[in-house]
């Protein structure tokens, strides 16, 4: 019917050809603004409620506009035929979007699942253990999911046209010479990819854990199918393949919880009150909103022989309030040391000739004791 009415109001100037490709693409336009009309209704009905539907929106607008085209083409097709040669190419034409949208659509099925998913985690809080663990095995096997879903249509996708039908099924077999130079070529893709996989399953890191590679300390930002991106503490990327997680020993801070016990060395004379300094410890580290109430230690860990060496422990929630706590207790430390026992900090003595039975002398003191700055010891003698 509609090539009868294509026949008879066909001007004589135009070939009949052209108007048949005219109402295909016709039909392929008015589909395409068809679903443009529908997905701006669904979007405005949606946004209303949260941004993540808006955000699925947006994921599956693409997919199903090419559908809309392909079915656009379709009905255009069969309402004017255009001979055997374009139906041919018709035919294949939309055989090889039927497998892209399907490929297409099972890779935006696999980031979906993968959003819903991971929404239910935070990582924005102080023990986000098991939300970095779920995101980072998601991640890896969502991107890991999508490069054999790309394989796959690839291979299928070449098997729709008989001239190269044989590389989309070796693609697919992974035979044949092409198949084997191919592997060897991509060996360390797929040495990164197994790898990938390996990581999300054993996690040995996962996103946002603290670490410490190549003597650097940073966090992890990003984790691909082939490569880790770390943050590091001065916000330079640092960027690793995966196998290097895999064949290198390195420091995971946040294996198994966020919490941290922070170190700070203090050197001080061996008149120092110890017990005077641990209870200052816990004065700051009380005092401290950083500090998360559970560790907090100080005890004599080396003598040398002008110094002892005082080690600090404090615990924190995470990496960072580790880091800062610890400058923290450094700096109010060295400050109480300095305003109310100078003459416990770090100093030299000599002997003077005493006589074996008297006592030993501080000369460094001066005679008015302690609080007096030092002089000159002058020459021995």
């Amino acid at each position: 019917m509609v090539a009868d009415l294509i026949e008879t109001y066909r001007p004589a100037w135009a070939p009949i050809w052209i108007i048949h490709l005219a109402v295909i693409v016709l039909c392929a336009l008015l589909a395409v603004m068809l679903h443009a009309l529908a997905a701006r209704l669904v979007r405005s009905l949606l946004n209303r409620r949260s941004a993540y539907w808006a955000t699925l929106i947006a994921k599956v607008r693409r997919p199903t506009r090419l559908a809309a085209l392909l079915l656009g083409l379709g009905f255009g097709a069969s309402l004017a035929p255009i001979g055997e040669a374009g139906q041919e190419a018709i035919r294949r034409t939309l055989a090889l979007g039927v497998v892209v949208f399907l490929g297409w659509t099972a890779a935006t099925a696999l980031d979906i699942w993968s959003l819903a998913y991971t929404r239910r985690f935070k990582l924005d809080v102080d023990d986000n253990l098991v939300a970095r663990k779920h995101v980072t095995q998601i991640r890896i096997l969502t991107r890991s999911g999508t490069i054999l879903i790309l394989v796959l249509t690839t291979g299928l996708a070449l098997m729709t046209f008989p001239g190269v039908r044989q590389y989309g099924v070796s693609l697919l077999a992974s035979a044949g010479a092409a198949g084997i130079i191919a592997g060897l070529a991509l060996q360390p893709f797929l040495t990164n990819l197994i790898a990938g996989v390996q990581i999300a399953t054993t996690q040995p890191i996962r996103i946002d854990d603290a670490v410490i590679v190549e003597n650097e300390w940073g966090q992890i930002e990003e984790i691909t199918s082939t490569y880790v991106v770390v943050r590091l503490w001065d916000w330079r990327r640092m960027v690793l393949p995966l196998t290097y997680f895999i064949q290198n020993p390195f420091q995971n801070w946040t294996r198994e919880t966020a919490s941290l016990i922070g170190t700070a060395l203090i050197y001080v004379d061996y008149r120092a009150p110890v017990p005077v300094l641990r209870a200052k410890l816990e004065e700051i580290a009380r005092g401290s909103p950083l500090w998360d109430g559970q560790v907090v230690n100080l005890a004599v860990t080396e003598l040398f022989e002008r110094t002892m060496q005082i080690r600090c422990l404090v615990s924190a929630r995470n990496a960072g309030q580790t880091f800062d706590l610890r400058c923290e207790v450094r700096e109010k430390m060295i400050a109480f040391l300095q305003a109310e026992m100078p003459h416990v900090l770090p100093r030299d003595r000599l002997e003077l000739g005493e006589e074996p039975n008297q006592p030993f002398q501080d000369v460094t003191a001066g005679p008015q004791g302690a609080d007096q700055a030092p002089r000159s010891a002058g020459p021995l003698g």
